[in-house]
């Protein structure tokens, strides 16, 4: 979806790569996997588009011939016809309407009409300027081109290894005039001889070969243009990454562990990552007053180490709750347990849980 101008209510905990097979041209009216592969599409917050740019008789082409940039000039025009198809339909209900209109319809109507045109111009959604309330209304709809985007350039494993590609400059080209969003060089040949050697060996197996695996950055940046970033909790025994959405407070970021941390958010005490690992550990942090107390108007920031304070209560009875935002221990103090087992059994209604 679009990246909103003002900060998201919405968390996410999870990330799920769903692999959509090829799309061809006239799938936007059924053709080859049609509907199926572009309701796959709609269901996603962001996509992968994965551009092939090696030569091989053995791999078949659905048009009989290798060129990337058809290629992304079919698929982005499928997309487009798609979105169309959409909003020609979001008009012709509204068309359907009775009685008097409300300020808010006529707003998604003059939105339709002004994505309509801009789509019939032969431009992605994504790429338009929007105000905040049409983004609003766009990220209802959940339209193909508005869904951010990396390109992915598939090569040989000669080709990734030496650094070297007869397509890459034209792909480069067609990307940088279509909003210039990220490439990634990486060959699928040579990921799969990565996960196939020991993860103990790989780094050595790479320096070796003369080339990095690409997953890392294929991830890393798949993340980050879904508007995503981490926050760390730890404790002595476990360390616990989360994901948020960016622009997110931390009552937010607390709710993203439970709803109670978010419903009783106190303060967060927060290190950066970075100040941790230069400095060495949490009392070094504090020592050099870089240990900081925030409150609920706080935005995190991607690779917060985060102690959060919060108390909640049931029925008038108060629990109080604290949690290392570096915190979750696998091996509780047995005392700790024994108490809130008491308290469980006594007070049947208090959400009270060990964190």
């Amino acid at each position: 979806s679009l990246s909103p101008p003002v900060p998201v209510d919405s968390l996410l905990n999870t990330c799920v790569l769903t692999v959509c097979c090829c799309c061809c041209r006239g799938a936007s009216q059924g053709e080859g996997l049609g509907n199926a592969f572009l309701s796959h599409i709609a269901a996603v917050d962001g996509i992968y588009h994965v551009c092939r740019a090696f030569e091989d008789p053995d791999v078949t082409h659905v048009e009989d011939r290798v060129d990337p940039v058809a290629d992304l000039d079919i698929i982005h025009s499928e997309l487009r016809l798609k979105d169309i198809e959409r909003l020609t339909g979001i008009q012709e209900g509204f068309k359907k309407l009775r009685g008097a209109v409300t300020k808010e319809v006529k707003e998604e109507q003059e939105c339709a009409d002004k994505v309509l045109q801009w789509l019939q111009e032969g431009n992605d959604v994504r790429l338009g300027d929007w105000s905040a309330r049409e983004i609003e209304i766009l990220n209802s709809w959940q339209l193909l081109t508005a869904k951010p985007v990396v390109y992915l350039v598939n090569m040989s494993r000669k080709d990734y290894i030496r650094k070297k590609n007869k397509f890459l400059p034209k792909i480069f080209e067609w990307v940088q005039a279509h909003g210039g969003d990220p490439i990634i060089p990486f060959s699928g040949a040579y990921e799969n001889e990565h996960a196939d050697v020991p993860e103990e060996a790989r780094e050595e197996w790479c320096k070796e070969q003369g080339a990095p695996s690409a997953l890392s950055k294929i991830i890393t940046t798949g993340f980050k243009a879904i508007h995503l970033i981490y926050f760390f909790t730890a404790g002595a025994d476990e360390v616990k990454c989360w994901q948020i959405r960016k622009g997110s407070k931390a009552p937010q970021a607390a709710g993203a562990i439970h709803t109670d941390f978010e419903r009783g958010f106190i303060c967060a005490e927060v290190m950066d990552y970075e100040e941790l690992h230069e400095l060495g550990s949490e009392q070094a942090v504090k020592a050099a007053g870089k240990y900081r107390q925030q409150g609920k108007n706080y935005t995190v920031t991607d690779g917060d180490i985060i102690h959060f304070k919060f108390n909640v209560s049931t029925d008038g009875i108060e629990a109080s709750w604290l949690l290392w935002c570096l915190s979750s221990r696998s091996h509780p103090d047995p005392v700790v347990l024994c108490c809130l087992a008491l308290l469980q059994s006594l007070l049947p209604a208090c959400s009270c849980k060990y964190a």
